[in-house]
């Protein structure tokens, strides 16, 4: 008898789990699925990749399964609200999974698309609504929904709303909640901020945890080359056409700066694409399906566009700007080495960053092993065409939006970057070639030398 089994779950949820060769469960899904079955509040410290979605989906499903109502006109009987649109469509998708022989209504909201067709869908009432803070207000201010009949309530994520700007909104919508309700509370991190906010929705709470953010993933090898901002780009394409990448996620601070790496690479002839907000929902998830198919496998992506993507098969992870948060930093990396596999992290560190560095280091008690430039590299860089210079309007539109930077330092990310506009010319590919055979030949060479 199965784990899933022991508890007591309904048969089709069991089918369901069977189908999807489910069964054995996580840390976080043993610690709370038992007390969420007893209709017990919860507050969880857990990150994207432990399991927490079936944690709260199969015990929130059961409940639904054993205390079958109609819907009610504009209404749900659950919330699940999270911070971005991926992450929300992923959490609908897993309740689909598990749900797939219950007959419920599962429907996913958030901004980006015309919410005159989310109306529609939610006329006749839905029993599961996973929506964004933003859209799920606009709806209910123009009565195309009421929170009145939520029985499950919960807020994922919960460090990333704050960070976002979202206090206000989820206030606003605590407010609409029924006082009687199963609520339910996670969040990566959980400094006294999140933990007041987390009192403001909970009642006498189940607490667990799993995987502290101070601890980064055992098998992820963690490494860090110092180089100058502009020559970043540089370096990015010499490390991704000599490792042997399966799939790599490549992280910045800016969206713009991201979409500025991926013009450098597809000039380099790497295939890439970029995830953040100010893609449409289309381009977003058509980037996400292609990097999951293996037809991409370079996908760079900001901090927040990429909370809540879980990708089997990342092999690496390049820092292409340091996160100023350490734990955002634990975040980024924990997107490879997943289901026992190792990974690889590489973190591009500029002067300004080394403090970044340090606090790093600091929170996760690990210091990266510090690989040289390699053999040749700066006069290459020095070969290099101009670096293209940004226009007007990109400067405008960056301006300010780079995150929190050291006083008096320059903001990394509004640095140009050596030969981007030029990746594809004959002389940045000479000079390409000049270097690749200097770099670490992959990941075996690089276990072996750690």
């Amino acid at each position: 008898m199965s784990y899933f089994e022991q508890l007591g779950l309904a048969g089709p949820i069991l089918k369901a789990l069977n189908v999807a060769g489910y069964d054995k469960p996580t840390p976080i899904q043993e610690q709370a699925i038992p007390s969420l079955l007893q209709g017990r509040d919860l507050c969880g410290i857990a990150q994207t990749g432990t399991g927490k979605t079936a944690a709260f989906a199969l015990p929130s499903l059961h409940h639904f399964a054993t205390r079958p109502k109609p819907r009610q006109a504009k209404s749900c009987r659950m919330l699940v609200l999270s911070p971005t649109r991926e992450l929300a469509a992923q959490i609908a998708e897993s309740f689909r999974t598990y749900g797939k022989f219950l007959g419920l209504s599962v429907q996913c909201i958030f901004g980006g698309v015309p919410i005159f067709t989310q109306k529609k869908k939610l006329e006749g009432g839905v029993d599961i609504l996973v929506a964004t803070p933003g859209r799920l207000i606009d709806l209910i201010e123009q009565r195309a929904l009421t929170l009145k009949d939520v029985e499950i309530f919960v807020l994922d994520e919960a460090d990333q709303m704050m960070d976002m700007g979202f206090i206000h909104a989820l206030k606003q919508i605590d407010r609409l909640l029924p006082k009687k309700r199963q609520s339910l509370f996670f969040s990566a991190t959980m400094p006294k901020t999140i933990a007041e906010l987390g009192n403001k929705f909970l009642d006498n709470p189940v607490r667990v945890s799993v995987a502290p953010q101070s601890t980064t993933a055992e098998r992820v090898m963690q490494y860090a080359t110092f180089v100058e901002q502009r020559e970043k780009q540089t370096l990015l394409t010499l490390r991704l056409k000599s490792e042997d990448i399966d799939r790599a996620l490549v992280f910045t601070r800016t969206k713009h700066g991201a979409d500025r790496v991926v013009r450098g690479l597809k000039g380099a002839g790497i295939e890439a694409a970029a995830i953040h907000g100010n893609k449409s929902q289309g381009q977003r998830t058509n980037a996400l399906e292609q990097f999951r198919a293996g037809r991409i496998k370079i996908l760079v992506a900001t901090d927040i566009a990429a909370r809540g993507i879980d990708v089997p098969g990342v092999s690496h992870v390049f820092n292409f700007e340091l996160p100023n948060v350490p734990e955002q930093y634990v975040h980024r990396i924990g997107r490879t080495a997943r289901a026992g596999a190792e990974g690889v992290a590489m973190s591009f560190v500029a002067d300004d960053e080394r403090a970044y560095l340090r606090d790093i280091e600091r929170t996760t008690r690990v210091k990266p092993q510090i690989l040289k430039l390699p053999e040749g590299f700066r006069e290459a860089v020095a070969n290099l065409p101009p670096p293209a210079k940004k226009s007007n309007n990109e400067m405008k539109r960056e301006d300010g939006r780079s995150g929190p930077s050291r006083p008096g330092k320059t903001a990394a990310s509004h640095l140009p970057m050596a030969g981007v506009g030029a990746m594809g010319t004959p002389a940045h590919k000479a000079a390409l070639h000049k270097v690749a055979g200097s770099l670490l030949p992959g990941r075996k060479a690089m276990a072996a030398k750690a």
